[in-house]
């Protein structure tokens, strides 16, 4: 095993989400992690596919499943860049994962902690334990560097726009 595993696998995750950014996605990243190893990763691809649900976290634990021929991931660890959504902790918890290593919280949808922890809640049949603050900084970046140039390319185009009235 890694020295500082969790951090290893987080580094991973950062790989996955700067995939993500490449295609001009949320840079958002995911790696399952099946005793020490490496059994999925992805990231997210909703800009890519439209659709809502192909958040780095879902094809991260659908890839999982498909590995190893079962839809319980129960020794399995989740590390994720940003903190899960609402939707993808209830497919944690469906898909019976031991563990979930995040990076940044998610003061908008974050529900491993921040506006909630449904993964911790007694109410559901499973609960998985929950590390944050995993090279949290490096995720934060990431996706505030990403937004950032969202806003200026965006604001760049409305310039643009407006040139290009004024001269018509």
């Amino acid at each position: 095993m890694v020295k500082n595993a969790d951090e290893y696998f987080m580094k991973l995750a950062i790989s996955e989400a700067k995939k993500a950014e490449e295609k001009c996605e949320v840079p958002i990243g995911a790696v399952v992690v099946l005793n020490g190893e490496v059994i999925a990763t992805a990231h997210n691809l909703r800009e890519s596919t439209q659709n809502a649900i192909t958040h780095a976290e879902i094809l991260a634990i659908q890839k999982a499943c498909e590995r190893i021929g079962s839809w319980r991931l129960e020794d399995a660890e989740l590390y994720v860049t940003l903190e899960p959504c609402p939707m993808c902790s209830g497919a944690i918890i469906l898909s019976r994962i031991k563990k979930v290593i995040f990076g940044a919280h998610d003061p908008k949808a974050g529900c491993a902690g921040t506006l909630m922890n449904l993964l911790d809640d007694q109410r559901f049949n499973h609960q998985c334990e929950v590390v944050s603050g995993v090279l949290e900084n490096e995720c934060s970046v990431l996706l505030r560097d990403f937004f950032r140039n969202i806003r200026k390319r965006n604001k760049a185009e409305k310039e643009k726009r407006k040139i290009n009235e004024s001269n018509n």
